[in-house]
């Protein structure tokens, strides 16, 4: 497993370094607000696509299947392989044979732009080198042939146009901007549909002062048979004291009012979430309630620690968005769960000790075009059960449910 893993950091890498090559180039740069034209994407509120997400997609096909023949066809993602270019020619984008090839088929959507196209053909050809010790030390075998990868190759998208590289973090989060751009690839096992591998790429990690050129990192984890392993950045729900977490609930003596009191309980959500659980949540959390952008990287919140839990009650995540973050939690002991389904279950008084992981190879049913790969009745993120526990009393409780 450590050879599919090693080469989906790799693929993961290489992605990382096309998208800071489209944000350098400016030529490329004018490019990510081309209109993906005639799609279900504008629907769902992305309303665009990039020849970026388009290229690293295909770029991580082509490795991966290269590298291990035949798992190229279990690849799945948000994108289409073909793009319309300014003269309304639809063109399919692929990684050809040799970087001569790709660049005459780049040049060709990006019409005539011949620097561009040369810089991406260099970047999808280059070979890069993986150095991870904890990687290498990896002994674990899995049948190919079981099992299946979910790609989010640009997540985030509108940052990734429109966001700032001088977004300022709170309580070392940031709500916007090119940091929470991630590239998102997942391993899920065919038969029982759980994520057996992930990786999350944040390609604009930190800036140098002197260069200003970005750097991105890495994070990775794998869950499969009680065998557990992960980056070394990362550490465990049991490197931290649970007794962190305190929570009151008392009635205000002069309103009646049930007040709930949460110190030191974190919670993160999306700008979609609705009002009403965006109230309840500063009820719970005060000012250790942050809102962000992205999936993967309101998650990747949750893999590093900076919150205990990443809620959101809608529909508008998707199977690529939360397969490799999945995978990384159950490595580190938490995971990602239905919130509909915990509901349901903690309505009815049943324990918690059957968790509702999200599944990644059965559609939704009854549900159209990408609304298939829906994570419909939305998700809760967590990195410690006693977290998820303690956040879904408190919720419930408060929604009187």
């Amino acid at each position: 497993m450590s050879d599919i893993l090693c080469e989906i950091i790799r693929a993961a890498e290489k992605a990382a370094e096309i998208t800071r090559a489209f944000r350098s180039e400016k030529e490329l740069f004018q490019l990510l607000t081309d209109e993906k034209r005639g799609t279900e994407v504008s629907q769902i509120g992305i309303g665009f696509v990039t020849v970026a997400d388009v290229l690293i997609q295909e770029v991580i096909k082509h490795d991966l299947g290269k590298k291990f023949p035949g798992l190229e066809h279990n690849i799945s993602g948000e994108e289409s392989n073909q793009f319309t270019n300014e003269l309304g020619d639809v063109i399919t984008v692929k990684v050809c044979p040799t970087k001569e090839e790709t660049e005459a088929l780049l040049n060709q959507v990006l019409n005539g732009k011949t620097v561009a196209a040369e810089v991406l053909a260099r970047v999808v050809h280059k070979d890069i080198p993986i150095i991870d010790p904890v990687l290498d030390a990896v002994r674990l075998e899995v049948p190919q042939n079981t099992l299946g990868v979910w790609v989010d190759p640009i997540d985030s998208t509108y940052q990734y146009v429109k966001g700032s590289g001088d977004s300022v973090p709170i309580h070392g989060i940031y709500s916007h901007g090119l940091q929470c751009v991630t590239i998102l690839i997942g391993v899920y096992d065919l038969n029982t549909g759980l994520p057996v591998m992930g990786v999350i790429n944040q390609p604009f990690a930190s800036k140098d002062l002197k260069s200003s050129r970005w750097e991105g990192q890495y994070y990775w984890g794998i869950s499969y048979m009680g065998t557990k392993i992960f980056s070394s950045q990362l550490t465990t729900s049991d490197d931290h004291d649970e007794d962190e977490t305190i929570c009151h609930i008392h009635r205000h003596p002069l309103s009646g009012e049930i007040v709930y009191e949460c110190h030191h309980f974190s919670v993160i959500t999306s700008e979609r979430e609705t009002e009403r659980i965006k109230k309840i949540l500063s009820d719970m959390c005060g000012e250790r309630l942050h809102v962000a952008a992205g999936a993967g990287y309101k998650t990747l919140c949750v893999v590093l620690g900076l919150v205990d839990i990443y809620f959101f009650s809608g529909e508008s995540t998707f199977r690529w968005d939360s397969c490799a973050g999945q995978a990384i939690l159950l490595a580190l002991g938490g995971g990602i769960v239905n919130w509909a389904e915990c509901m349901k279950q903690m309505k009815n008084g049943e324990t918690m000790l059957d968790l509702p992981h999200l599944v990644y190879n059965v559609e939704e049913a009854g549900a159209e075009s990408l609304h298939k790969w829906a994570n419909r009745g939305g998700l809760i993120a967590f990195k410690s059960k006693q977290h998820l526990e303690n956040f879904l009393s408190l919720l419930i409780e408060k929604l009187g449910l």
